[in-house]
């Protein structure tokens, strides 16, 4: 089974987060949503307080994981990037080979872990000179190696799904689309 790990911060957006774990968890992908403070308890950009699975310092083996995933929203984005440990695990994940995924303006930790110099990125508008190691791209979604980058909270089901198909394949995704209506 495979395993992610999706970082909270207060002010991140809930509608990128909680429908990348609500998506992957449908498809037994485990996720842990990991507060980057001490309490579980994460408030999110628009006042939604969600707990969280586990804290930052329950996480021990970064080798246990197959990707991490950075919600955006403001503060949250800015708040994940600014906290040295999420850098840490953003950088070992992608040392590893293995899947790094920001949505809207999560890519600027991205930048800040430096994984994305020369990588095809997109962001939620405004945030293209924060992200200026990468190659800019005004798509939706895009992947480039073990990267995938998406712009903002309407994307956040085609980030799921490209998360999905990127962990467990075309055929996977294609169940997951069936199962939510998407596109009927």
């Amino acid at each position: 089974m495979k395993k992610v790990i999706l970082f909270l911060a207060e002010g991140f957006e809930e509608v990128e987060a909680l429908t990348v774990v609500d998506y992957l968890r449908r498809k037994d992908i485990n996720v842990d949503a990991v507060s980057i403070t001490e309490d579980n308890k994460v408030k999110g950009a628009h006042e939604i307080i969600v707990l969280a699975d586990k804290t930052i310092n329950d996480i021990k083996d970064i080798d246990d994981y197959d990707a991490v995933i950075i919600p955006g929203g403001l503060p949250g984005a800015t708040n994940l990037r600014d906290n040295d440990k999420v850098i840490d695990v953003v950088k070992k994940i992608n040392e590893n080979g293995k899947l790094t995924a920001a949505i809207c303006a999560g890519p600027i930790v991205l930048e800040r872990a430096g994984i994305i110099k020369d990588k095809k990125v997109t962001s939620y508008p405004g945030f293209e000179d924060d992200l200026k190691n990468g190659v800019y791209i005004e798509q939706n979604v895009v992947r480039d190696g073990s990267i995938i980058t998406a712009r903002g909270p309407a994307l956040a089901v085609d980030f799921a799904i490209e998360i999905i198909k990127y962990l467990l394949g075309e055929e996977k995704s294609e169940e997951l689309k069936k199962d939510i209506l998407y596109k009927i």
